[in-house]
């Protein structure tokens, strides 16, 4: 990816050179006529086009603030009835995530979303325990984590 970003921004400085003109428009056309070039040879390179990352790192960011906004009205009608009736529990989530940094995003991605928190991951990190405020179903709960944030992880991180 780091490589494809490069070879853009050389493309759309030579385009600069080549045109006599140093302003930022004339970089901007030459960043896209670099863009098409890089999305012509997309077969050539040995890891996926930089642009279908960065939108699975845009489509991962939307959806961790739909979630957010989700699990604040949940938390909110929880604890304004007059009768808390809450059933927290800890459960555990295999992951088939691999790299460390994997990992940590899923785990702070749980933490940051109201009524959810990582509270272990365990030594071979393949397991993680998170404590929930309120937990109908555990198998619902770790589909939904699957489905949502560890499946929007594994399209950012693939080549």
């Amino acid at each position: 990816m780091a490589f494809q970003i490069l070879l853009n921004v050389i493309i759309a400085v030579t385009w600069m050179f080549l045109s006599v003109s140093f302003k930022p428009t004339t970089f901007i056309v030459g960043y896209l006529l670099g863009l098409f070039m890089l999305f012509l040879l997309r077969k050539s390179f040995s890891s996926r086009f930089y642009l279908d990352q960065v939108w699975a790192v845009i489509k991962l960011i939307i959806l961790f603030f739909k979630e957010l906004t989700l699990s604040n009205i949940s938390v909110l009608l929880l604890i304004i009835k007059p009768k808390m009736q809450i059933r927290p529990a800890i459960f555990a989530m295999p992951t088939v995530l691999e790299k460390d940094w994997e990992i940590t995003l899923l785990s702070s991605l749980i933490t940051l979303t109201p009524g959810t928190m990582v509270i272990a991951i365990s030594d071979d990190n393949k397991t993680l325990y998170i404590h929930t405020l309120d937990l109908d179903d555990v198998d619902e709960a770790i589909d939904s984590i699957r489905d949502t944030f560890e499946k929007a992880i594994l399209e950012v991180s693939r080549s």
